[in-house]
C-alpha cells in the first residue's frame, strides 16, 4: 500500500529492489510474448520459458482491477439556459466531491510484445517486470 504523500515510483523501485535480492543479474532481461497468460510463453535467449518459469506482474492480467479514490474540486463550463430571465443568463456550477473508481484491465501480453524480467537466483525461475515498448 502507497502511503500518503509517497511517491509512487519511489514505492515501486522499493518493490523491485525487495524481489530482486537474491538476483544474479545486475542487467535487466528482456523477453518475447509467444503466447499470452494463463499459458503464457517466452523465447529468452533461444529458450521457451512457460509458466511453471516465470512469476508475472499482475497487472499485465485481464481481470486485474485497480481502484483510485480520492477529491475533485472544479466547475462546469459556463451554459445559458435560454429565455432572456435574468435566472436562465450563462452560469457555472461547483465540482467539490469526493470519488472511487474502478479499472479493470481487459488486455494482456499478446504475441510479440517484449518484456523486462529478472532472473531470480538459483531458482531457474524468472520476474516479468512489465511491458516494454520501442518509439
Amino acid at each position: 500500500m502507497i502511503k500518503k504523500n509517497e511517491n509512487p515510483a519511489v514505492k515501486l523501485v522499493k518493490t523491485f529492489q525487495e524481489i530482486s535480492k537474491g538476483c544474479n543479474t545486475k542487467e535487466g532481461l528482456q523477453g518475447i510474448i509467444l503466447a499470452p497468460p494463463p499459458e503464457i510463453q517466452i523465447e529468452y535467449n533461444n529458450i521457451i520459458l512457460d509458466k511453471d518459469d516465470v512469476w508475472i506482474n499482475e497487472n499485465l492480467l485481464i481481470g486485474y482491477t485497480r481502484t483510485a479514490k480520492g477529491h475533485i474540486k472544479s466547475e462546469t463550463q459556463p451554459r445559458a439556459g435560454g429565455g432572456g430571465d435574468a435566472e436562465f443568463a450563462s452560469h457555472t456550477h461547483a465540482i467539490d466531491n469526493d470519488y472511487t473508481d474502478s479499472i479493470t484491465y481487459t488486455d494482456t501480453l499478446k504475441p510479440g510484445d517484449h518484456v523486462a524480467m529478472m532472473k531470480i537466483e538459483g531458482t531457474g525461475q524468472y520476474f516479468v517486470m512489465f511491458k516494454a515498448v520501442r518509439l
